[in-house]
């Protein structure tokens, strides 16, 4: 078997990403459908913008909290829990919607309450990756779920714009659901082997985590570029429901497929981004990610082909994903075992936080000015943090703060 696909040794690893792709996918459906349904409920580029940042933004509110939860209790059970949540949430959506009741607020309160169950999940989620491989495929493990989540956000979307554009936004709705389901199965059959967390108060324990964050130099620079990256890059799938709209003229399905091309850009290079980091190292791969998604935004602004953003969507998603898989890989080396939720939390809250605050800031910018400003925007930004940031943030060293092998 392939170095790359090592961790498909470890049946928990594969029953569980099975099943989180399967999740992905309902996500992105949704995703989809609600990006869509905003854009026939108001004109405002600013409340599009928000269906995003509104997904995002329980992850920088909660992210922390969430992280302690991690630490403090059984992972898995804390995993059921947000998964129970997000189901309960997909259906009460898909309910409000069916009825005819929904409104752009209320649609932004209920991408607002999955948005929490995520923030809940994921730190717990990333930290269990460890119960399911050796340290030694730890890596390739990150690598392979970030393929999944890809995965689910090439087919998804085409398949959600599929949905809505024969059915409506209230199927796609209830699809993600449904699919809560599989994983929730899964981890109720999975029983990982475990010494029980040691509880300490709330306050402390996010505390700790804040401290050994703000201490570590190492840390401290993945954060900078995390966030930098976040600012700039929101603009592109923040922005993309009203490109498609106003200036490619499309449809749901068209929205579809530019997320799709997106995401098979992401799957293209999750399979050799672990390579490209060892030869080049984390520094150069991070510098040029960054400037050539900053130069797939001066088409995306500037052309009305749908081929042309359909090419720098595809190229923009292996940027994308060569950034995330990185920060992501090497923040978990350099997190300790016992407060590794709290870390990846941290991480997590800057990093969406980021996307949040872009998704917002430049939905005003297109309200303000233009949807072509607003996007030329995040590229002038991320090609200049991208600079400036190799100077005053560079990346880690291989053993700089490791604390795994």
């Amino acid at each position: 078997m392939p170095a790359s696909l090592a961790p498909f040794r470890f049946p928990a690893f594969r029953a569980i990403w099975i099943a989180n792709l399967a999740s992905n996918m309902g996500s992105m459906i949704q995703s989809v459908g609600a990006a869509w349904l905003m854009t026939e409920l108001t004109t405002s580029h600013l409340f599009i913008a928000l269906v995003q940042a509104s997904a995002t933004l329980p992850i920088l509110l909660l992210g922390v909290v969430a992280g302690a939860i991690a630490d403090n209790y059984d992972r898995r059970a804390v995993m059921l829990a947000a998964q129970g949540f997000m189901l309960a949430a997909s259906a009460l959506l898909t309910v409000a919607t069916w009825s005819g009741v929904l409104t752009p607020a209320l649609l932004l309160a209920f991408t607002l309450a999955v948005g929490c169950g995520t923030a809940l999940n994921s730190p717990a989620w990333q930290a269990s990756v460890r119960l399911q491989v050796g340290h030694a495929d730890l890596p390739q493990a990150i690598a392979l779920n970030t393929i999944a989540f890809n995965l689910a956000r090439s087919v998804g979307p085409a398949l959600g714009g599929l949905l809505i554009s024969l059915t409506s936004p209230a199927l796609a709705f209830a699809f993600n659901a449904v699919s809560y389901v599989a994983l929730i199965v899964v981890l109720l059959r999975w029983h990982p082997d475990v010494t029980p967390p040691r509880r300490t108060p709330m306050l402390g324990a996010i505390a700790t985590g804040i401290g050994f964050c703000m201490a570590s130099r190492p840390v401290r620079r993945i954060l900078a570029r995390g966030f930098a990256f976040g600012l700039g890059a929101a603009g592109f799938q923040a922005l993309l429901p009203s490109l498609v709209r106003d200036r490619l003229h499309g449809s749901e399905i068209t929205y579809g497929l530019c997320l799709g091309a997106f995401g098979l850009g992401s799957i293209f290079c999750a399979l050799w981004i672990g390579a490209a980091r060892r030869r080049w190292g984390s520094d150069r791969v991070l510098g040029i990610a960054a400037t050539t998604f900053a130069a797939m935004m001066v088409p995306v602004a500037l052309t009305q082909n749908l081929l042309v953003v359909l090419a720098a969507a595809f190229v923009a998603g292996g940027a994308w994903v060569s950034t995330f898989t990185t920060l992501n890989v090497a923040m978990q080396l350099r997190s300790p075992e016992e407060i590794l939720g709290r870390c990846l939390s941290i991480y997590q809250a800057v990093t969406f936080g980021a996307l949040a605050l872009g998704a917002y800031v430049l939905g005003l910018v297109a309200d303000l000015t233009s949807l072509s400003a607003a996007i030329l925007a995040s590229g002038t930004w991320l090609a200049g943090a991208a600079l400036i940031l190799r100077i005053v943030a560079p990346m880690p060293q291989r053993d700089e703060g490791r604390v795994l092998p």
